[in-house]
């Protein structure tokens, strides 16, 4: 692909806007983000919150705990860490600096301040809106399609910002309809490898960091440790464990950021520290472990775009699979293994629900990237799943590849 190519330069803006740092979970800190903007928009401390949410945001907010609030829990905990402590010009960092004495107001702010709760159903699967009360004067921030997009400040009645939103359109990001299969592979195979290093070295640098926190500290169910414990250190295990030990750190309160993909933060675990894994294993080098990094977040990114950031649907199915095509491509897998093997490990893992954030994201995270791995190694050994019996396994290839595309 030619850097001249219009495809090029939106590619590598995909990843830029993509790739970005989160402190937590992403939905709570996006609960989080708006508080805080809500907070500085009124000027001081609310004496009574509403916050309005969508039923995916309910889902994904209530069990998991928020970092920098000495592991609270749920909905009204994320927006009080956005009111008292939150820096709104950090956006997903918002809570990452927080003192002591402002995680004691926080404990303070819940048992004294009436916060209500409730289901909003504006058509939208992502939709937050929280209005802030200080006597006759309040506030209001809605935060609508993805994390950082504030489409409504409201002050007192007036309108201070208002962005119109069209159903489920991301507008303000690149047209992700311009990813397909046959596309990426062309842009990571040709890339300048200095245009797309920036962005992936973060994600390395996060990613593992907080994958190896997770493997030597205590945190949820420890199933990266339960992996590494049940069988070994064989790069196959270790690809799992680790990348589910960043989760098991990420959703049990560890207070370091991750690099995100399509808006979640395990889903930017599990597109990269697999991958990375394999390139220590393989001795693959920095710029072929980049490649398969640009692969396996791209083709994750492409997945999501058709489902949405929120979803009954596990995100981290489709980032398994992502990171089974990098797998595919460091381990000698041309365009051919790689399709197929995303194309294999969405027929394993395709029906893993999404039950909201919590302990149990680590062990799915363990699935999926099984998939990958298995989906790849399947296709290496000349099998693979058909689209149906009635069709011929040359046909069944055919069509599977096409829908790859």
């Amino acid at each position: 692909m030619e850097k001249t190519d219009a495809k090029y330069g939106a590619y590598i803006q995909i990843l830029k806007e993509e790739l970005v740092p989160a402190m937590g979970c992403t939905e709570p800190i996006a609960l989080a983000y708006a508080a805080a903007k809500a907070r500085e928009v009124l000027g001081a401390l609310p004496d009574r919150v509403l916050i309005g949410a969508s039923g995916s945001i309910i889902k994904n907010v209530k069990s998991v705990i928020v970092p920098n609030t000495n592991h609270l829990k749920g909905i009204p905990a994320a927006a009080t860490a956005g009111i008292v402590a939150g820096r709104a010009e950090k956006k997903l960092e918002v809570i990452s600096e927080v003192s002591p004495e402002e995680v004691a107001q926080m404990k303070e702010f819940l048992e004294k301040t009436p916060i209500s709760v409730e289901h909003i159903d504006n058509g939208l699967t992502f939709d937050i809106v929280v209005t802030l009360y200080k006597g006759e004067n309040w506030s209001k921030v809605r935060i609508a399609n993805y994390h950082t997009n504030i489409v409504l400040v409201e002050k007192d009645g007036e309108v201070l910002e208002e962005v119109p939103v069209e159903g489920e359109s991301e507008e303000g990001l690149t047209d992700r309809t311009l990813l397909d299969m046959k596309d990426i592979w062309d842009f990571i195979n040709t890339a300048d490898i200095d245009d797309i290093k920036p962005v992936l070295e973060r994600q390395v640098e996060y990613n593992t960091a907080i994958a190896a926190e997770g493997l030597g500290g205590d945190y949820g169910a420890n199933i990266g440790s339960v992996l590494l414990d049940m069988d070994g250190g064989n790069i196959r295990t270790r690809a799992k464990a680790m990348a589910a030990a960043g989760s098991d750190a990420r959703m049990n309160g560890c207070e370091m950021p991750v690099v995100i993909n399509s808006g979640s933060g395990n889903q930017g675990i599990t597109v990269s520290v697999p991958v990375i894994e394999y390139a220590k294993e393989l001795n693959s080098g920095e710029e072929k472990m980049y490649r398969a990094l640009a692969l396996s977040n791209l083709t994750a990114i492409h997945q999501k775009s058709g489902i949405g950031r929120l979803s009954a649907y596990c995100g981290a199915v489709s980032a398994g699979a992502g990171a089974g095509a990098g797998i595919a491509y460091l381990c000698g897998g041309g365009y051919k293994e790689v399709i197929h093997t995303v194309v294999n490990a969405l027929a394993i893992v395709s029906g893993i629900v999404c039950d909201g954030a919590k302990a149990s994201c680590a062990a799915k995270i363990a699935s999926a990237v099984d998939a990958g791995i298995l989906g790849y190694n399947m296709y290496k050994r000349g099998q693979q799943f058909y689209g149906g019996t009635e069709l011929s396994p040359r046909e069944s290839r055919r069509r599977f590849a096409i829908s790859a595309v």
